[in-house]
């Protein structure tokens, strides 16, 4: 199975949806701290290393809105630019093979730039979520990449042979902008529900998609309504988690939204690919993954 939903990832037939282990592997190469993904280690990056209340510890959006009730949501934002902006990591493998393959579609959930970075040089568009901001209906920005730099256009601008990023938790390049504390959280899902957070090029390309879920647990609330907004329109099944050792609350909540999970993690997958990280092609391989 694990040969097959590579096959399909690399040829396009499916949509690579990428949660905070899609980064396992990239770190500080002066310290080899990793970058910081999930809840509990963009939380503790945030707070200079310190644990904060259990409450606060249990999701990046809360502990974020406790940071931007005291010191102001330009805190928050600092944090991000300082953590995926100015900071630098060395690649996580599986965006050495995204880069190989370049999907014509991504949704990654994450805030940093190494999918971005994957696409160097190739033209593409760029679809990020924003929250709390006046003056539009709209909660995503639209960007056009030529191979050099990025230009904001409008939605008829869209050219709909492009690469398509889609980062609905924003990123800091080319200028930064991010869904992070409860607030924006609150902001962007309604919005979201509502069919305001999508551009209507992407509502009508992503019907029928089948999706592979990499690095994405599903124990938090928030994760699981965005996700399940993100894949509305989704084919039949809707898609293939790989989820090593999943809850029982995992396996129901994959089971209600039609997806399959393959209890295995991303190291597998890329043991199954036809391409190396480095993008040279692998001798073929019997398609004995889970």
């Amino acid at each position: 199975m694990l040969h097959a939903l590579a096959a399909g990832l690399a040829q396009g037939t499916l949509v690579p949806f990428l949660g905070p282990g899609a980064l396992r592997g990239a770190h500080d190469p002066g310290t080899g701290q990793p970058i910081p993904a999930d809840s509990e280690s963009l939380i503790l990056a945030m707070n200079q290393g310190r644990p904060m209340s259990q409450r606060l510890m249990w999701e990046f959006p809360r502990a974020a809105m406790d940071v931007e009730l005291k010191r102001g949501r330009g805190a928050v934002h600092r944090f991000l630019d300082t953590t995926y902006g100015e900071r630098t990591w060395t690649r996580a493998p599986l965006h050495d093979w995204l880069k190989a393959i370049q999907p014509h579609y991504v949704v990654d959930i994450n805030r940093d730039t190494q999918l971005q970075d994957s696409y160097l040089g190739v033209p593409h568009i760029l679809v990020r979520g924003i929250a709390r901001i006046g003056g539009t209906d709209y909660r995503f920005r639209l960007d056009r990449y030529d191979g050099v730099t990025y230009d904001s256009i409008d939605q008829g601008e869209v050219d709909p042979e492009l690469p398509v990023l889609f980062k609905p938790l924003g990123s800091p390049r080319p200028d930064a902008t991010y869904v992070a504390s409860d607030a924006d959280f609150v902001d962007y899902i309604t919005e979201l529900m509502g069919g305001f957070a999508i551009p209507p090029f992407l509502k009508t390309y992503r019907r029928g998609r089948q999706y592979v879920f990499l690095g994405l647990r599903l124990l938090r609330d928030t994760e699981r309504m965005l996700m399940g907004d993100l894949i509305y329109g989704a084919g039949s099944p809707s898609g293939w988690a790989l989820i090593p050792d999943p809850t029982e609350k995992e396996r129901r909540f994959c089971n209600a939204k039609g997806i399959e999970i393959i209890e295995a993690d991303i190291p597998d997958l890329l043991a199954n690919t036809t391409h190396d990280p480095l993008g040279e092609p692998l001798p073929a391989t019997d398609d004995t993954g889970c």
